[in-house]
Order: C-alpha cells, then sequence, then structure tokens
C-alpha cells in the first residue's frame, strides 16, 4: 500500500515534507486538504483531530509533526540522500538546526502572516514588530554561522535544510533578507535550485494568491 500524505502544496510544512519525499525517491498518494476535496479534510479530522498538517499515514502507522514524519521515512522507506547523518553528534547538530528553522524562521514569519489576516480592530501590532525583530535576528545569527558551508551541516542536504528551504522562501516574502545578509541570500538561493526544492515550488505555483500579503512576481 502507498504512502498517503495528507498535506497542501503551498503550505511550508508540507513541502519540508514533500521535499523529503522527492529526495528520498518514495512513491505517495497526496491527499491534498482543499475546499475542493472535502472527503480528505473529514479524513484528517478523524485520524488527527487537532487537524494540523502534514499528517503521514503508512498502512497502520501514521505520523504527525514534519520532522517526525521524515525521521520515520529514513528508517522505514531510505533513499539515496541520508537526511539524518549516521554519525550522532552531526545527526544532533542537524536537529539543532532543524529546531532553528522552525522556531526562529517559520514560526515569526507566520506570525506576521497570519495578523494580516485577522480582522480590523484585532491586529497585534507589537506581535508583528517582535516577530520581524527575530526574524532579523535570526537572519544575523544565520549570516554568521553559514561561513564556509555549502548546507546548512557537514556539507551535505538533510533534514534541517528540507525546513530551510520553506521556510526561508517564504520568510523573504514577508521579511524581507536585507541585501547585506549576502550568505543567507545565496544559500536560499542553492535550496531553490536544487531539483527536489524546484518541484515543491514549482507545484505550489497554481497556489499563490493565496499568501495575504501578496506573492512576489519572483522566485
Amino acid at each position: 500500500m502507498p504512502l498517503e500524505l495528507f498535506a497542501h502544496p503551498f503550505s511550508s510544512y508540507s513541502q519540508k515534507v514533500l521535499i523529503a519525499l522527492y529526495e528520498h525517491g518514495t512513491p505517495f498518494t497526496l491527499r491534498l486538504l482543499d475546499q475542493a476535496a472535502p472527503a480528505n479534510l473529514q479524513e484528517l479530522a478523524r485520524r488527527w483531530p487537532i487537524q494540523r498538517f502534514p499528517l503521514l499515514v503508512d498502512g497502520a502507522r501514521q505520523w504527525m509533526e514534519a520532522s517526525v514524519i521524515i525521521e520515520y521515512l529514513q528508517l522505514a522507506h531510505p533513499g539515496p540522500t541520508r537526511l539524518i547523518p549516521d554519525d550522532p553528534m552531526t545527526a544532533l547538530e542537524v536537529r539543532l538546526l532543524d529546531r532553528f528553522f522552525d522556531n526562529y524562521i517559520s514560526t515569526p514569519q507566520q506570525a506576521i502572516v497570519f495578523d494580516s489576516l485577522r480582522e480590523a480592530g484585532t491586529h497585534d501590532a507589537l506581535g508583528v514588530e517582535k516577530a520581524r525583530a527575530q526574524l532579523e535576528t535570526a537572519y544575523i545569527w544565520l549570516e554568521g554561522y553559514l561561513q564556509g558551508r555549502t548546507w546548512a551541516v557537514a556539507d551535505a542536504f538533510s533534514l534541517a535544510d528540507c525546513g530551510a528551504a520553506p521556510f526561508l522562501f517564504y520568510a523573504d516574502w514577508t521579511c524581507a533578507i536585507a541585501p547585506r545578509f549576502t550568505r543567507v541570500h545565496a544559500y536560499r538561493a542553492r535550496l531553490l535550485a536544487r531539483p527536489s526544492v524546484r518541484r515543491a515550488v514549482d507545484e505550489a505555483r497554481p497556489y499563490r494568491h493565496y499568501f495575504p500579503l501578496g506573492a512576489p512576481d519572483r522566485d
């Protein structure tokens, strides 16, 4: 039975898992979470009442949370790319960078986007200011960290890069990465040039009108 992924191509966390699936070359069926496919939305709610996605179903097993799904894929459906290194210390660094991109790039980026969706009179200007400041601090740290690096850890594409790709992609749309962060821009460009990432980005193109801040005419 093929894997089933409950996801949406425009979702950054869905893209994180899609990139891993494409890196592994693992066959799967996409259960598109869209109003045009209400049965998939109902099945997600039945399987996972919190209704956050992506969710991966593999026979009797199901897995939530993008990082955990990618760990599972390496254990149960390994492919040519080792997304979590065999060396325990290097693997720990990969997980650290994975948390960095989740918590300090994706979380503040999404806070800004979600605020834009609030009704008039309910916006959180202070929260948006703090989110922008956190992104700027994250860019500063990442600029220094990337010195001499091609990928996030150990010069090999990994779990950390699977998250970095969509999160930096949307972060630059939301809170532009300043030109002075040349290493961050170069890293983002390398990510977007990788075939697995480019495929995920291209599959999401038809949904760019969903971006509430207005998708820029680039990337």
